[in-house]
Formats: C-alpha cells, sequence, structure tokens
C-alpha cells in the first residue's frame, strides 16, 4: 500500500460560487447547509506545489502524489470514477485523504504508457462523503501531432445539450480555479511549438464537469456514482457541447465538440 497524503481544510463558498459563475450554472444555497454539486470538490482541497518543484510542461515533478514515473513523460487524465455518499458542505472542515492504488506499465505504439489509479477520500463529519478514484496515463515527451482536419459540418445543440463557449479566457480562469499550471492550457505557444497541438486543450476536468452538469440539469441528485472517459484531445477552437440522457436509473452523458465529434462519454446513476 503506497503512503497516504492527507490534506484538511474548511470548505469556503467562493470557490464553487466562481465555477458557477464561469459556467453559467445554478449554485446551491451554500449559507443555508445546500451541499456541492457532483465533481465541484475538485475546487477544494487542492495541491499546491512550490515552484520550484514544477516541470517545464507545468505539472508538478516532486513532493506530489503521483509521482512521475520518469523524466520527460507527458501526462494526461484519462477517466475515472466517484461516489458521493452525502453531500460537502461549506463552512465545515473536510479532509482529503491521497494514495496511489496502482501502477501498471504498457507498451504503447509511440513507446512506454504508465497507467496510475489515484484514490482520493474526503471525509467530513466522521464520516466519507467521497470516494474517487482518477485514471492517469503517463506517455513519452513526443509531439501531440497533429488530428485529423475539422469536418466543415456544424452540429448545433440540439435536446438535452448545452452549448459552451470554450475561450483562452475560459481556459485561463478555470486553471486558476483548479491550481493546475498545465501549460497546454493556457500557453497557445507552448501547446503549438513543444507539444505539437494544433490549439490550446480543454480540461479533461473541465469535460467531466460539463457532463456531470448536463446530468444535473436533467433532475439527477441524491448520492451519485459517476464514470467517465476522456476519448479524444478536445481543442479551444472546436467548442464543447455538453449533453445527457436519462432512461430508467441511469443518465448518459457525453462531450463533443460543434462539428459531432465525441470526446467525452459518462454515465451517472444513484449510488447502491
Amino acid at each position: 500500500m503506497s503512503e497516504i497524503v492527507e490534506r484538511t481544510e474548511v470548505l469556503l463558498p467562493e470557490p464553487a460560487r466562481a465555477l458557477g459563475a464561469l459556467l453559467d450554472v445554478p449554485v446551491p444555497d451554500l449559507d443555508r447547509g445546500e451541499g456541492l454539486p457532483l465533481l465541484w470538490h475538485w475546487l477544494y482541497l487542492l495541491e499546491r506545489p512550490a515552484q520550484a518543484d514544477l516541470g517545464p510542461d507545468g505539472h508538478p515533478v516532486r513532493n506530489c502524489v503521483p509521482a512521475p514515473p520518469g523524466p520527460g513523460r507527458r501526462r494526461m487524465w484519462a477517466g475515472g470514477r466517484v461516489r458521493t455518499r452525502g453531500a460537502l458542505r461549506c463552512g465545515e472542515p473536510a479532509t482529503r485523504r491521497t494514495r496511489v492504488l496502482s501502477v501498471r506499465d504498457k507498451q504503447g505504439r509511440s513507446g512506454p504508457l504508465t497507467f496510475v489509479v489515484v484514490e482520493h477520500r474526503i471525509s467530513q463529519g466522521g464520516r466519507i462523503v467521497v470516494d474517487e478514484q482518477q485514471d492517469i496515463v503517463y506517455r513519452p515527451a513526443t509531439s501531440g501531432g497533429l488530428p485529423a482536419a475539422d469536418s466543415e459540418t456544424i452540429v448545433p445543440a440540439g435536446p438535452g445539450e448545452r452549448a459552451i463557449e470554450v475561450s483562452p479566457t475560459l481556459l485561463f480562469r478555470f486553471s486558476a480555479l483548479t491550481y493546475n499550471a498545465h501549460r497546454i492550457h493556457y500557453d497557445r505557444d507552448y501547446a503549438r511549438d513543444v507539444e505539437g497541438y494544433p490549439g490550446l486543450l480543454t480540461h479533461g476536468p473541465l469535460q467531466a464537469l460539463a457532463m456531470a452538469e448536463a446530468a444535473r440539469a436533467t433532475g439527477r441528485g441524491g448520492d451519485l456514482e459517476f464514470g467517465y472517459r476522456l476519448v479524444s484531445p478536445l481543442f479551444d477552437h472546436q467548442g464543447l457541447i455538453a449533453g445527457a440522457v436519462t432512461e430508467q436509473d441511469q443518465t448518459t452523458t457525453a462531450v463533443r465538440d460543434v462539428h459531432g465529434r465525441q470526446t467525452a462519454t459518462g454515465a451517472v446513476r444513484s449510488a447502491r
């Protein structure tokens, strides 16, 4: 079992209100004890590494969990699973305990890949409220390569979908809210010239939050389980359209670009 890293802080309402303003979504009545919506815990209990501990891409390379498997490897958020067991409330202390659950090496087409599963458990009031696993992939520091050209066809948001205007400002503000210094999200020169991308990358967590909010808009609430995968890069000039459809006991969610290409998928159901 890996070492457990623990962090405790009082949850303040300002980050949640900032996210609501950023995404133009309803904010619960935090002053009256309403809990944070699904995935909004990502604004809290954050690692705040020293500037000296950051690598050239903006990610920490030491004194962090997980630690990179080697120098020069690039980090990608591939997906995850979250279960809520009650509501996280502002104005009260909460504790996050983090550990690495597993590390697995594989050989990919571009070289060695390392798959890391990180567990976060957040407790408040003496019980676990959020139980989460994040899937992280480390890949070689090769050029990102240019994706296929965008289609000229624009597919507007349909029933159950909502378009979010992705701009450098939005990506920068989300990076600031989540204390994410990864340069591919706000430094266009770095993203293009060093990692070989055609634009700024839209954060995986931002896409997951957009899916969670699409599910919330359908009325999905209470204790929840949410599993999601990031299936393709999404760049700022490609937009972001999130949708959710509820069938029986499950709400299926997805993110696509303005041309209809799917970049993330997920499913929300009531926790068992």
